[in-house]
């Protein structure tokens, strides 16, 4: 089975892929669904973080990567709904991101690092621009 991934400077030495640190893991988006990771895409670069390109990679290429490097694979089939506040995540990025100024010359991951938890001004500002979208 294929995912879309994020990739960040694809095909270079300074390649990485997207992920986020969430309660101490890393966690790497896979998604079924192209839209899916164009919109989180676009969400990204609204929030001034490097415009990542989408790529179309095997899902057990991901899987054993993550496994590889101690981070979790997450799929994000279509039609996702969450079920808690750290599902959001997978939807629309966190408001703070690590600094990706300066990554590793190999496949890395560039951190998207959520430093507070999700309160009513968060959500509301998610819901916000989700509805934008449509």
């Amino acid at each position: 089975m294929n995912v879309h991934v994020l990739l960040y400077d694809a095909g270079k030495d300074s390649e990485g892929i997207h992920s986020l640190e969430l309660q101490g893991k890393t966690i790497v988006l896979m998604f079924e669904n192209s839209d899916d990771a164009t919109r989180y895409a676009g969400l990204l670069e609204a929030q001034d973080f490097p415009t990542p390109s989408i790529e179309i990679l095997s899902k057990e290429d991901i899987e054993h990567f993550c496994q590889q490097a101690g981070y979790e694979a997450r799929f994000v089939e279509s039609g996702f709904v969450p079920s808690n506040e750290d599902d959001l995540l997978l939807l629309s990025p966190p408001q703070s991101n690590k600094d990706v100024s300066n990554w590793d010359n190999k496949l890395n991951t560039e951190i998207v690092n959520e430093d507070s938890g999700h309160n009513q001004e968060h959500l509301s500002d998610i819901r916000k621009r989700l509805e934008e979208l449509l």
